[in-house]
């Protein structure tokens, strides 16, 4: 059983930055898929970003050139730099852990991003 513990989130004004980090229990990092999901109230979880083990990553459009995944397969860590930051981006913030032999999925308890002045 993979355990995530995600922390970072917090208040920040608008066009202010935030990193968000997932520390992963798994010893066997490098075979995990990893990504960061969001959900905001009264809406369904969204995928933000995902990296694959060998570093490939993938974004949707909403945080392109804003947001940064990146992962320490030696640390079996994940992190989310979050830069320009707007009011529509508050959300819990999810990290995810899907291992690519058997497909699972494991999920963090979520941290808390609001973005207000």
């Amino acid at each position: 059983q993979v355990q995530l513990v995600e922390s970072g989130g917090g208040l920040v004004q608008p066009v202010g930055s935030l990193r968000l980090s997932c520390a992963a229990s798994e010893g066997i990092f490098k075979i995990f898929a990893m990504g960061w999901y969001r959900q905001a109230p009264g809406k369904q979880r969204e995928l933000i970003a995902t990296i694959t083990a060998s570093g490939s990553t993938n974004y949707k459009d909403f945080v392109k050139g804003r947001f940064t995944i990146s992962r320490d397969n030696a640390k079996n860590t994940v992190s989310l730099q979050m830069n320009n930051l707007k009011p529509e981006d508050t959300a819990v913030y999810y990290c995810n852990a899907r291992n690519v032999l058997d497909g699972l999925n494991y999920w963090g308890q979520g941290t808390q991003v609001t973005v207000s002045s």
